[in-house]
């Protein structure tokens, strides 16, 4: 997971979509600044994305604009973009423990989800042991409660009720690299890649892994998670991403389809977990 925040290239998407409103009609910087009662350097801020607009300056804007009938659409486009990003001080503001529990009804409501991991083993594949260790590491990042850990491992348990059910269908791609980080230790891991090679042969579950080595036709990533063709939801270090936008969606879409050319299925997926368990026994 790195440190940037995709909401930001929204923001300056955002604002470049004001700017050529603003060009559009003629108007120069300057000239848009004097007609809307501002100074020009908001202007500037704004459709450069380092100034969030509010729905008053958004619906003068497109006035000024003579862009009226734009209007409900660009308020919500802006709502939306303020919603995309989570930072983790927000976020854990209930606790690892309650935060394993919010997504239940996505989960629930959901047909197929698609999953992409290249760091790590996802959370609806983990073992309990492997789970405590990824919380470990988190909370020790974040500065949260060491003594919750054992219960938001046990909570994202929870969680595996729907594999095998058909209800959603899963579908997860896997980076070979995701197997050998070892998170845990030997024994920890060893019991995580048994459990994997265990999750691949229930029905409505499709686990494949990217070798490494392989050519790529694409390269890793980071992680995301795709429920349906609606909703993408994606981890950082330092908060998480989500967004309904479709033209995010279909982009991330094309992602997952041209990953999963690159995977393998089956008993060649089950020699890449062989192999991840033979480099971190000689670590």
């Amino acid at each position: 997971m790195s440190d940037q925040q995709p909401s930001e290239s929204a923001k300056r998407a955002f604002g470049t979509q004001l700017k050529e409103l603003r060009l559009d009609s003629n108007l120069t910087g300057v000239e848009f600044a004097r007609l809307c009662g501002w100074h020009k350097t908001k202007v500037s801020k704004i459709e450069h994305g380092t100034q969030r607009p509010t729905e008053s300056d958004i619906r003068l804007w497109a006035t000024t604009c003579n862009a009226e009938g734009l209007i409900s659409e660009l308020i919500a486009a802006n709502r939306e973009i303020e919603q995309m990003w989570t930072d983790y001080k927000r976020l854990h503001r209930s606790g690892m423990k309650k935060l394993q529990f919010q997504a239940m009804e996505l989960y629930a409501q959901s047909k197929i989800i698609r999953v992409y991991e290249s760091l790590f083993v996802p959370g609806f594949l983990q073992t309990m042991e492997y789970a405590e260790a990824q919380f470990s590491i988190h909370a020790k990042l974040h500065g949260l409660p060491l003594a919750d850990i054992e219960d938001a491992a046990r909570n994202r348990m929870a969680r595996k009720r729907f594999l095998g059910t058909g209800a959603p269908i899963f579908a997860f791609l896997l980076e070979a690299s995701a197997l050998s980080n070892n998170t845990g230790g030997p024994r920890v891991m060893n019991g995580q890649l048994t459990y994997l090679e265990e999750i691949m042969s229930l029905p409505y579950v499709s686990i494949g892994i990217i070798p490494q080595g392989r050519t790529r036709s694409l390269y890793p990533g980071e992680g995301f998670y795709l429920f349906d063709e609606k909703l993408l939801k994606q981890e950082f270090w330092s908060g998480a991403f989500q967004t309904a936008r479709p033209d995010n969606i279909a982009y991330f879409m094309r992602v997952f389809t041209a990953l999963r050319e690159q995977a393998v299925f089956g008993s060649a997926a089950r020699e890449e977990i062989e192999a991840a368990r033979g480099r971190l026994q000689g670590t």
